[in-house]
């Protein structure tokens, strides 16, 4: 396995040097200063790699060129957008990082309630509270229509979380869900999300998936001369949030995105995080199925909670996911491969000095270095295990 380590840039807290010191060999970055739907530049390129490599790393994954919004709805005009996008790819490829980690999530990318949420002995993680958001739907959003989308109980209980809840609370929660978390291409104010979710009327999931194909049938041919690969990320979490589709959410989803474009160009990130807060969702068979195409590892683990649907974030070897068996499946692959695959550690708890010195959530960095620890420490016991006569 390839470990690598997500780097935000040169703002990032965590240094080039502390993430060569948590045991890394590869950096997965983006140009995050780069306005969504503008070109990625040659010289920008270069010289991301060139501070990369100066530090004793890799660029390993390119996690990720922002998928414009106008190409998820396909706006008028959203092929040029996609030529900017596989420009972009191609700059990149140009200077030999070929794995792209991206996402196809309307409006919002990754989304929690809680981003400090204490667990029992001290350290904060993060969490998804089914309730909380749903408040925040059908109350403080105002989502016309939203009460479609909730059991009479639901919308009861929703309204008493809300009324439990400050001022400050409420303020916190908007936040968290619309503000962009780190890696997000976007960010918002309650107005201009309302006027995003309007934007996706009539857009079903069955739309999304052919919207998704489109993107791809147009960006592939142009990648694929050049040894790209692509990995689209899972819907963070995994089912539909504030009446927006989601097709990248389970087994069958995965099979319909690997039927649109029989390329291996066209693959997937991976997630075990993402796809285990389904329940539905056998990790360890997904990444069995598509095997051949999955070309970049997120591994962190969550715990489902009593509801079905909130959930939180666990350390590495714990929560719903066997990481054991997952990344003994991992080295089965790179065996039949012959190729590493590059993997970093998500969403760490914050932990040690992370509580004191600062950390942007889910990346934090002792956090982080438990859980590559841990994996490390995995993948060592089941290789010398192999070895055994």
């Amino acid at each position: 396995m390839k470990y690598t380590w997500r780097w935000f840039g040169p703002d990032d807290l965590i240094s080039l040097s502390d993430v060569r010191q948590a045991g890394s060999t590869g950096v997965v970055t983006a140009l995050h200063h780069v306005p969504n739907g503008t070109l990625w530049s040659k010289e920008d390129v270069v010289e991301r790699k060139n501070v990369i490599e100066a530090a004793g790393l890799e660029w390993s994954v390119v996690e990720s060129i922002p998928v414009h919004e106008d190409i998820k709805t396909q706006t008028p005009g959203w092929e040029k957008l996609a030529d900017i996008w596989a420009e972009s790819a191609i700059n990149v490829a140009g200077v030999g990082v070929k794995t792209i980690c991206y996402n196809f999530m309307p409006v919002l990318d990754w989304t929690r309630t809680s981003l400090h949420h204490q667990l029992s002995d001290g350290a904060l993680c993060l969490r998804y509270d089914a309730l909380d958001a749903a408040a925040f739907d059908l109350f403080v959003l105002k989502r016309p229509g939203a009460e479609a989308d909730y059991e009479e109980s639901v919308i009861n209980a929703a309204r008493r979380r809300l009324d439990e809840m400050s001022v400050a609370d409420i303020d916190e929660l908007i936040s968290n869900i619309i503000a962009g978390l780190p890696g997000s291409e976007e960010s918002y104010s309650l107005e201009s999300f309302r006027t995003r979710l309007e934007a996706y009327t009539g857009i079903t999931s069955a739309t999304l998936k052919d919207n998704l194909a489109a993107f791809l049938s147009r960006v592939i041919p142009q990648l694929e001369p050049h040894g790209i690969r692509l990995a689209i990320h899972p819907d963070d979490p995994p089912y539909s949030l504030f009446g927006l589709p989601r097709v990248v959410s389970t087994a069958q989803d995965l099979r319909d995105i690997a039927d649109m474009n029989a390329s291996m160009v066209n693959g997937f990130t991976l997630c075990a995080g993402s796809l285990s807060v389904r329940r539905d969702n056998d990790v360890c068979a997904i990444l069995e199925e598509q095997a051949e195409r999955v070309h970049f590892l997120h591994l962190r683990n969550t715990t489902v909670e009593s509801d079905g649907t909130s959930f939180y974030e666990n350390a590495h070897l714990d929560g719903d996911v066997d990481m054991v068996k997952l990344v003994d499946i991992v080295l089965d692959i790179e065996e039949r491969r012959g190729e590493q695959l590059p993997f970093r550690p998500d969403h760490g708890h914050a932990m040690l000095s992370d509580l004191r010195s600062g950390f942007k959530p889910g990346y934090p960095a002792i956090g982080r270095l438990r859980g590559m620890a841990e994996i490390r420490g995995v993948e060592r016991a089941l290789r010398a295990q192999r070895r055994k006569p």
